[in-house]
């Protein structure tokens, strides 16, 4: 199985897509511990995002696009797995599923954590992240505001949107999504 995590800065992508991956023994791709990564070990990658993160703005799509052909021709990989951080615009998910169909794979569901703005820009101060501060979460809300609803129509027009509700408890918000992926038949 193949799903993406999508939501908000603090929605809970990284705790429900570490949830899913461990329920249904999937790798982990969190975008955010990768450049996190890339950047801190000054990797090619990481060089190349540094002054984006650092902005709070989005890495450009030919690199990320780039990054994934690597990643997902690694053997970890081959079963299917949980994206966590990507894609987040239209544009983005329409690259993603055409890196896929060369690979000879598909996307199974994105799943669309649905959690109100106040609620957002609360979890996310109380994380406390280099990336966290006012001014760059307030740019990081701005353009994931911008750039959502096209992503949700993207994936809503191919039937591939699953919306729970993301203001729950970490437990209830995991235990929705495995029904409803049970419910679409995709889970035993």
């Amino acid at each position: 199985m193949r799903v993406v995590i999508l939501g908000g800065p603090g929605a809970g992508k990284g705790t429900q897509a570490e949830l899913l991956c461990s329920n249904l023994s999937l790798p982990l791709l969190a975008v955010g511990d990768i450049l996190r990564e890339a950047i801190a070990e000054d990797t090619d990658l990481g060089k190349r995002a540094v002054s984006y993160v650092e902005r709070g703005e989005l890495v450009p799509d030919a690199t990320m696009i780039e990054f994934f052909r690597r990643r997902l021709l690694l053997w970890d990989v081959f079963n299917g797995w949980v994206l966590e951080g990507y894609p987040r615009t239209a544009f983005q998910a329409e690259e993603l599923d055409f890196l896929l169909e060369e690979l000879a794979q598909e996307l199974d569901w994105a799943v669309w954590l649905k959690v109100p703005i106040e609620v957002l820009l609360s979890r996310s101060i109380k994380r406390d992240r280099s990336d966290d501060h006012p001014e760059i979460l307030q740019r990081r809300l701005d353009l994931f505001h911008e750039r959502t609803i096209p992503l949700l129509e993207y994936y809503e027009y191919r039937n591939k949107l699953l919306t729970v509700d993301g203001d729950q408890s970490p437990e209830q918000v995991q235990q929705d999504i495995l029904t409803l992926i049970e419910a679409k038949g995709q889970y035993s």
